[in-house]
């Protein structure tokens, strides 16, 4: 039996993991909170708490930023390139070595499937490996100025760089952050999501292990409002990745300005889904169904509008409302096809979408309801649902549900299907079906989006460049552009 499934069913059985880390990461160790305060961190498949850790505020931040700000100026940034390489190449290692226990308690703590969350870490894992390989390629550039004068420039660390992830993916974003930067020779404070800390938790002490200097990455846990916002806003911040809501963004845009620290932010979405007539039927209906179902939905870029071309729609539609219908839904230790949502707050936020749609008289083609896990009868569940034939007006095509929810537009042509896709204040990513690669790629270039796929949603990887245009952000994550965010350029010209 694989290792993972051994440890799930511990996990199931006892409803915990033995020696989960309650402290904070600081200085190369795990610390109690400065005020003695702890937390329960909840099962979405049982609606149950697992484990406790520690619940921080201002101080314990301070303390973080300062470890941070001693190392980076002390240690890390001046370590050589290829040395950083080699600490996060053995930490690529190490993941993989570790990931069974990590991808369950990434299951336990966001209730995904246990195949998602195999998933994540090793994606986590090759977010290492590429920056490990990317350490000693940062090159500056040499400027024509004229005989008798030198003009070149390099890249330097920005300093001290903040890390607010977010409970949907906690391994996989806190890896795409944390790998580019420490690959930069910045020092990193991680602020995981109250739902979700432990496995931000267990990645700092597995860049100990690998060679990473105290107090190079400290992981603080709590609530946004207590250990979150007091980090954005610390003035020994340099820079700040954000992953979350659209509201919270705009607030942590706000605290950076004060200290004009740099912001990436990666926002909300309400990606649009263009299925064509002439697409790959079966392609582009797996395709659909795991641009929405996959984490139940909770993903910024799910593809959560299908505009699909009339003469397709009827039967389409109706096939993936099958689909739907047969989708397995249970504890995501029991590898479903579907696990729960994150959490109860997150449950009544999706309901409250579908329970207002009927009150405006939408039709639900299926789904609709909260539901449990079949074998326990717990958890925080919400049935596959999809929305017939939505007006463009409609809440449930404007805004962001974050669940497992499925809005459907009917467009005429492939013209019509880019007006639909396009009338949207988000502009995060967007899928594109269809044969017909002129077209494909025609619709690539004037879809707002800061990221397109053809033919396969979530295509890429690591190496792609990630992030949105309008109310889902700016800056780039992943990518050579994801590591150059952790940068900043100095020029210099010398009369010879």
């Amino acid at each position: 039996m694989p290792a993972s499934q051994q440890l799930a069913e511990v996990a199931l059985r006892t409803g915990t993991l033995p020696d989960l880390p309650q402290g904070h990461f600081i200085d190369g160790g795990f610390r109690p909170a400065a005020a003695g305060r702890h937390m329960e961190s909840f099962d979405p498949g049982s609606a149950a708490p697992f484990a406790d850790f520690a619940c921080g505020d201002a101080d314990d931040v301070a303390a973080a930023v300062e470890s941070a700000r001693r190392a980076f100026e002390n240690v890390w940034r001046d370590v050589p390139a290829a040395e950083r390489g080699r600490v996060l190449q053995r930490a690529a290692g190490l993941i993989r070595e570790e990931a069974a226990r990590l991808a369950v308690v990434e299951c336990l703590d966001s209730g995904k499937p246990l195949a998602e969350a195999e998933g994540d870490v090793r994606g986590a894992a090759r977010a290492f490996e590429y920056y490990a390989g990317a350490c000693d390629k940062l090159q500056g550039d040499t400027f024509p100025i004229g005989p008798g004068y030198l003009g070149y420039s390099h890249h330097e660390p920005v300093g001290v760089a903040a890390q607010i992830i977010p409970w949907n993916y906690p391994i996989s974003t806190a890896a795409r952050g944390i790998a580019p930067a420490l690959a930069a020779g910045c020092a990193v404070v991680a602020k995981p999501a109250e739902q979700t800390p432990f496995t931000a938790l267990l990645l700092a002490e597995i860049l100990k292990r690998a060679g990473l200097p105290d107090g190079v990455c400290n992981v603080v846990t709590g609530t946004g409002a207590e250990a979150g916002a007091p980090l954005v806003a610390h003035p020994g911040i340099d820079h700040v990745t954000f992953t979350g809501s659209v509201a919270t963004g705009i607030d942590v845009m706000k605290a950076a300005a004060d200290n004009v620290t740099r912001v990436v932010l990666e926002l909300g979405g309400k990606s649009p889904v263009i299925v064509l007539a002439d697409c790959e039927r079966e392609r582009a209906l797996d395709g659909v169904m795991g641009a929405i179902f996959e984490n139940a939905g909770q993903i910024c870029s799910a593809g959560s509008r299908l505009i699909v071309e009339r003469s397709l729609h009827d039967g389409f539609v109706a096939e993936l409302c099958r689909r739907a219908e047969a989708l397995t839904l249970g504890h995501g230790l029991r590898n479903p096809q579907m696990g729960p949502v994150n959490s109860a707050a997150q449950l009544g936020r999706v309901a409250g979408f579908i329970e207002r749609a009927r009150g405006r008289g939408v039709a639900i083609a299926t789904g609709g309801g909260e539901t449990a896990d079949p074998e326990s009868g717990r958890g925080w569940f919400y049935q596959p649902t999809i929305v017939a034939d939505c007006a463009a007006g409609d809440e449930l095509v404007c805004e962001e549900v974050f669940g497992p929810v499925l809005t459907v537009q009917i467009a005429e042509d492939a013209e019509h299907a880019l007006a639909l896709a396009n009338d949207s204040q988000y502009a995060l990513v967007a899928g594109v079906y269809t044969r017909d690669f002129a077209t494909a790629h025609r619709l690539a270039q004037r879809l707002d989006a800061g990221q397109v796929y053809i033919n396969e949603y979530f295509a890429g990887g690591i190496e792609v460049p990630f992030g949105g245009n309008k109310k889902s952000g700016f800056g780039r994550e992943k990518g050579l552009e994801g590591l150059l965010g952790y940068c900043r350029t100095k020029s210099v010209a010398a009369r010879l």
